[in-house]
């Protein structure tokens, strides 16, 4: 890993690259549900209501889409096909809540393909497999696999990996607190916040939708991208689809994107992909490649593609790359650091160079899993959070550090 004296701003990844200064209003709504409501859901489990669809590609773009698929001999998707009426087998994931909490994981910006298909459960793809993942009535989590023909080992096999299942947070959050007494009673409050290992072409692809847009439009547009892959079922009234290939995301013009509201994005989306395709090995191999890098190279290889600042490949490190020491800035982290950490900062106005402190503090407080402390941080200045949350509790002590 790479030293906290190393870290420079490039590294730097602002959360605003998932939504941008406007939306933690947004997250409001799709904030984590308080320990309390999380109990209270478990001791009266109901059947889930169903969700309305979120809202498709333009009928024009479908139609393009579907004629460039049977000119290619693809077989159309058919938006009829359903799962809704099955009756799926729910296997426990021997993941307890304090090792994975559903609400403080997938509605916290990570990801936008995953759907909320029920009050405790949550619905997405990973690689070619369609799972639901749900809480049950002991807070344990279980795991169930769509389909005709599923997979069963396969998809929970893809699902721990994803999970990021072989490190434990009991570990994390226990040095944590050794730094910061205070950090105990936090990480009681939101166990189970825990950070996901996307495909790094996936995870790439939704981050370069993020930068400088709102959580509705990136959610409408990672939504557009994913129809064009294969089509994996319905689950409560929403479709999901495995992540389309290279190969197939290279078909798709800038007119197309632009055409299904991307904007300037657009460019950035479709460069990048050519640029990924022209890679020695392909690009999704060379993206895999970068886990393997310290962190400040695998960070100045992202910036080479096309639209790729370090905002959004700190991002890509953090989430897909195993880069667990990525720090997110953007101004509410900033104001995170200011109040707890570099409180001499207070009032400074946020720049490249401040950035870099912030960084530098973090991983020199928390060590190599400092961006995971950080992520439950981000989630703790969340309103519906810092509304049970002692003020106390948020205070982050300056004189002892994580051993590494």
């Amino acid at each position: 890993m790479t030293s906290s004296s190393a870290l420079s701003p490039a590294l730097l990844l602002p959360r605003s690259c998932r939504h941008g200064a406007s939306s933690m209003k947004e997250l409001q709504t799709l904030a984590p549900i308080s320990p309390a409501r999380l109990s209270s859901l478990l001791q009266t489990m109901k059947r889930p209501r169903r969700t309305p669809p979120s809202t498709p590609p333009t009928p024009q773009t479908i139609h393009r889409l579907h004629h460039h698929r049977r000119r290619r001999g693809e077989k159309a998707v058919s938006v009829g096909q359903s799962l809704a009426a099955e009756t799926p087998e729910w296997v426990p994931l021997d993941l307890a809540e304090s090792e994975l909490s559903l609400p403080l994981t997938f509605p916290t910006g990570q990801t936008f393909r995953w759907k909320r298909t029920g009050p405790l459960r949550f619905t997405g793809a990973v690689g070619p497999h369609l799972v639901s993942l749900k809480h049950l009535e002991d807070g344990d989590v279980a795991y169930c696999v769509h389909g005709d023909r599923p997979d069963g080992a396969g998809a929970r096999s893809a699902l721990l990996d994803f999970l990021n299942a072989d490190i434990r947070l009991g570990e994390i959050w226990e040095a944590f607190s050794a730094s910061d007494p205070r950090f105990a009673e936090l990480a009681r409050l939101l166990r189970g916040a825990r950070v996901l290992r996307q495909d790094p072409l996936e995870c790439l692809v939704q981050f370069l939708c993020s930068s400088n847009n709102n959580i509705a439009r990136i959610t409408k547009m990672v939504d557009f991208i994913s129809s064009l892959g294969r089509h994996l079922g319905t689950v409560e009234g929403l479709e999901f689809y495995e992540f389309p290939s290279l190969d197939r995301l290279l078909a798709v013009s800038e007119k197309d994107f632009r055409e299904a509201g991307f904007g300037y994005r657009a460019k950035y989306i479709v460069g990048t992909v050519k640029a990924l395709q022209s890679k020695p090995g392909g690009g999704v191999e060379w993206l895999t490649s970068l886990r393997g890098l310290d962190l400040q190279d695998a960070i100045a290889a992202l910036c080479t593609l096309p639209g790729v600042g370090s905002k959004v490949a700190a991002c890509v490190a953090l989430f897909s790359l195993d880069q667990h020491h990525a720090i997110p800035v953007d101004t509410h982290v900033w104001q995170i650091a200011t109040r707890y950490l570099l409180p001499e900062l207070a009032g400074a106005r946020l720049t490249p160079k401040l950035s870099g402190q912030v960084a530098e503090a973090f991983v020199s407080k928390y060590g190599k899993y400092a961006g995971w402390a950080q992520t439950m941080l981000f989630i703790a200045e969340l309103p519906s959070q810092k509304a049970i949350i002692p003020s106390h509790c948020l205070t982050i002590q300056k004189d002892k550090k994580v051993e590494r």
